[in-house]
């Protein structure tokens, strides 16, 4: 796998990899690196072999705000797969309007063929800025051709990348792309597939407008490059690498498989069965070939993580064919008051961290005591005992709440050190915390 291949880590580094940013749910952690290994180990096994490994799906079981969708999103980021979460409760069976299950294919080749075509960018981006500085220079010194025109360019070279000339203008050629309305509206009908051909259908058919701009050469100069870069990459490698690498690194992420599972109206009435919903999903999970607008995707060998609470339905009300398909179940914990100090303060993006970032821009040092912290972590499972658990999001709620003063009197009290304390916390969350009906509306 040419993603695997740059970066094999082993399961412990992915564990401490996710370690960073994810607090507990070490059972989880071990079961997506093994996961995530067994995909740079099925590249070395032979080729007769390769294909018939099919990747092992997991079922992340657990309540919401416990650290699911985070996992699958920075697993994806280590591996430099193509990821994409989708809800599962968003698709409708074959005959309803709606978004059909294919649609997550070729959702996920697109963003494949972005990250693989800005990788092409930066590759080309030194490139792309030399033709860029060229036809600059021809703009701004046109009909240069003596000896003595050069000398004068190489200086004019020179201005240009001390951005001495940033605020003079030039008169650019722009390239406009022509649309239509009515592109617009299969947009609106859920129907993006074919608003995608249609619009290139017409991109063919039409040519686009060339219109002439006067602009800055500082702007002048990323019109130019962009470009030129577009110009220097090979659109049909480009096309050929992504999808390659969503057939074999491709990560989906399906949320709420929990609420497709169960019998639903189970064809008996004008409603869309859930039942309908997992059998459109099957053959995807078990692996087909997909159209899309960049080509024939293959389906087999991409990593399928579903998550759900299962609060009312159980992952053995899922279709016997689809359960076979996810043949790893991880459970995850629900979060202690503990695991909301540590959440507050470890991950390198901590909210702690953020807050103390966001308001620094402002000259204001915020400092977090320790008892503070632990008071916050109480507030917030306390608050989620009460009413709804939603986990660590409870945290963002509780924080927000907390520095509101802070953040609205910001610009007039700075420069100023603000110091939160424990007692600070009790007051400011005090009323809201104690009333039940208040905190279910606030927090």
């Amino acid at each position: 796998m040419e993603t695997a291949d740059v970066r094999p880590l082993t399961p412990k580094e992915i564990v401490t990899e996710l370690d960073k940013y994810i607090i507990g749910q070490d059972q989880a952690k071990r079961s997506v690196a093994i996961a995530l290994r067994n995909r740079w180990r099925r590249q070395q096994v032979p080729e007769a072999l390769r294909d018939e490994i099919a990747p092992k799906n997991i079922i992340m079981i657990g309540p919401t705000g416990v650290g699911k969708t985070e996992i699958a999103r920075r697993l994806a980021r280590l591996a430099n797969s193509p990821f994409l979460k989708i809800e599962a409760s968003k698709f409708t069976e074959v005959g309803y309007v709606g978004r059909d299950v294919e649609s997550m294919i070729r959702d996920l080749t697109h963003l494949a063929v972005d990250m693989v075509k800005s990788e092409e960018k930066e590759k080309v981006v030194e490139k792309a800025k030399n033709l860029a500085e060229d036809q600059l220079l021809d703009l701004l010194l046109p009909n240069l051709k003596t000896e003595e025109g050069a000398i004068t360019r190489e200086r004019f070279r020179q201005m240009l990348r001390n951005g001495k000339l940033d605020d003079r203008s030039v008169e650019l050629e722009v390239t406009q792309n022509v649309s239509s309305p009515m592109v617009e509206i299969f947009a609106a009908a859920g129907m993006e597939e074919m608003q995608s051909s249609i619009q290139e259908m017409l991109s063919n058919v039409l040519p686009n407008k060339q219109k002439r701009r006067n602009v800055k050469v500082s702007e002048a100069k990323k019109i130019l490059e962009h470009e030129a870069s577009g110009k220097l990459i090979d659109m049909e490698k480009v096309v050929k690498k992504a999808i390659t690498r969503v057939e074999q690194s491709g990560i989906i992420f399906l949320d709420e498989i929990d609420k497709v599972a169960g019998k639903g109206s189970g064809g008996a009435g004008p409603d869309v069965s859930r039942e309908g919903v997992q059998r459109d999903l099957l053959p995807i999970v078990e692996g087909t070939s997909v159209h899309t607008k960049y080509g024939i995707v293959h389906t087999d060998h991409i990593l399928f993580i579903a998550s759900g609470a299962f609060h009312v339905s159980k992952p053995s009300d899922l279709l016997p064919e689809l359960q076979g398909r996810f043949p790893i179940r991880v459970e995850l914990d629900a979060l202690s008051q503990k695991d909301f100090v540590r959440i507050l303060t470890e991950p390198e993006n901590a909210l702690v961290t953020q807050y103390k970032a966001l308001l620094a821009t402002e000259n204001i040092e915020l400092i977090f005591e320790p008892d503070a912290i632990e008071e916050i972590a109480k507030t917030s499972f306390e608050v989620n005992e009460r009413t709804e658990n939603i986990g660590a999001r409870r945290l963002h709620t509780v924080m927000e709440k907390l520095v509101e003063n802070i953040s609205f009197d910001a610009p007039d009290i700075a420069p100023q050190q603000v110091r939160i304390t424990a007692d600070y916390v009790q007051e400011s969350l005090r009323d809201i915390a104690k009333d039940v009906d208040l905190s279910r509306f606030i927090l």
